[in-house]
Order: C-alpha cells, then structure tokens, then sequence
C-alpha cells in the first residue's frame, strides 16, 4: 500500500482519484511520494473502468514542491544517479487525462506537477510558483518549459527569475488555469469537469489528449498530419459509430470504449 498518497479508483464512475498525503510537509514530492503517483497512474491506465484521473492534496497545499531534504548535501553526480526525472517522464506518459484540483500552496515542483496534469481546477486560496531561484538553483521538471509555454516568455521570466508566487486569478489570467472557484467547491468543480470528459469516447478522448500535446512537441505540419491519423483511426471504433447515429436520433450516445 503506498505511503503518501491515497488512491480511490472509483471515487465517481469512471473518475479515479488520488490525493497527496504528506500534511505535515505540505505535501511536500520527495521521491517515495512521486513513485507512488507514478505506480498508480500506470494502474489507473490500464483500469478500463476508469476513463479520467484527478489529483490533489489538501485545502492548505496542493504541493509546497520538492522535499529539499532529499537534496541538500547532494552533488550532481549524486543528482544524475538518482534520476529523478525518469519518474517525471513517465507519468507524462499517462494516456487518460489527468486534472489537477488545486489548493492552498503550489509551487516548485508542485507547480510543476500542476502542469504535467492536462487540466487545472484551482481554488481562490491557490498559490502557484516557481520560488527554485531562492535557495540558489533552477526548475528542474518543466518550470522553464511548460509554464513558459503555458504563460508565455515575459511571465514564465518573471516567476522563474524572482521566485514570487502568483495567485489563482493571476495563473487565470495567464492562462495557467482553467478556472478559479471558492475554496469550498474546488474538488467538486474538478470532479463535474471530469464527468463531462468521462461521459465521451474514451479512445477519442484519448487520441485528443496526444494530439494537442504534439502541438507543443513538432511542427504544424507533423501536428496536422498526427491529428489526421488519429481522426481517420476513430473511424475504426464502435464508439464512432454509436456517436454518429446517436445524434442522426436526436439521442444521447452510450460510449463503451470500443
């Protein structure tokens, strides 16, 4: 049984969740912690009663970032043998989307797990940032690279650069988020958000998620030609079929992800 996360792979039909679950660290990713995500996401993907993934912590802290204990003392040869980012790329690898209900403290690494997620439903009392800068090193899981693709280079500059946080509104406002809701209703909100995705074709939704990210990964042309590829193979499913007659019936479709 893992340690510091808790898993509920049917927390509503279809919608599995998991919640970090180191509080008196704030949640803080120390390698354990980031094993055991990456453990479960591979199990929920290949749950097949399982169509979209929500992770979150708790009202005060999504993730406060990386646990420094883990690191202080090290040296780089010290930091490549551990490879910590191998963990990283494979949750990346996750194929069923992922939303990442957030509150309280996001930042470093938790800032970063936010946004290896698809989605992010944030509290008001969300807090996110890049504050690596502080203790005299950089972003090491997608600071510079995805909240620069996120928020564009001015904004990713500046937080990368000073280490302040920004609040809920702001990350709105940057397009860092998806929407901003009361404290109270954040979880709930993620999960209605995760009911509507859960309610399409799970392999559409799927093809959908790899083809927008290869839009940040290859040219337009590559992107085009992937996005072409994966509409033509949906033609190929019972669920197309079921979609299409579904709406010829004025009726509403039962996807079975096949």
């Amino acid at each position: 049984m893992p340690e510091f996360i808790i898993v509920e792979p049917e927390y509503e039909k279809h919608i599995a969740l998991i919640r970090l679950n180191r509080p008196k660290e704030l949640n803080a990713l120390n390698l354990q912690l980031m094993g055991e995500i990456r453990d479960a996401l591979l199990e929920l993907d290949e749950n097949p009663d399982v169509r979209v993934i929500i992770i979150t912590g708790n009202e005060r802290a999504f993730a406060a970032g990386a646990d420094i204990k883990q690191m202080a003392g090290k040296g780089a040869i010290d930091m490549l043998k551990i490879d910590q980012f191998r963990t990283w790329d494979s949750i990346r690898k996750t194929r069923k989307p992922i939303i990442a209900a957030v509150s309280g403290f996001a930042l470093g690494g938790g800032c970063e797990l936010t946004m290896l997620c698809d989605m992010i439903i944030a509290s008001e009392t969300a807090q996110f940032g890049q504050p690596e800068i502080k203790i005299g090193v950089m972003p090491g899981a997608g600071g510079t690279q995805r909240l620069t693709r996120a928020v564009g280079k001015v904004n990713a500059m500046e937080m990368a650069l000073t280490g302040k946080f920004i609040s809920a509104q702001r990350a709105y406002e940057m397009g860092l988020v998806n929407r901003v809701v009361p404290v109270e209703l954040y979880l709930s909100e993620t999960v209605r958000l995760a009911k509507e995705i859960a309610a399409q074709s799970p392999i559409a939704v799927q093809l959908v998620k790899e083809s927008v990210n290869m839009a940040f990964e290859t040219s337009l042309q590559e992107g085009l030609a992937l996005e072409r590829k994966n509409f033509y193979m949906l033609f190929a499913t019972e669920d197309q079929t079921e979609g299409m007659n579904a709406f010829v019936e004025k009726r509403r479709p039962d996807f079975k992800g096949e």
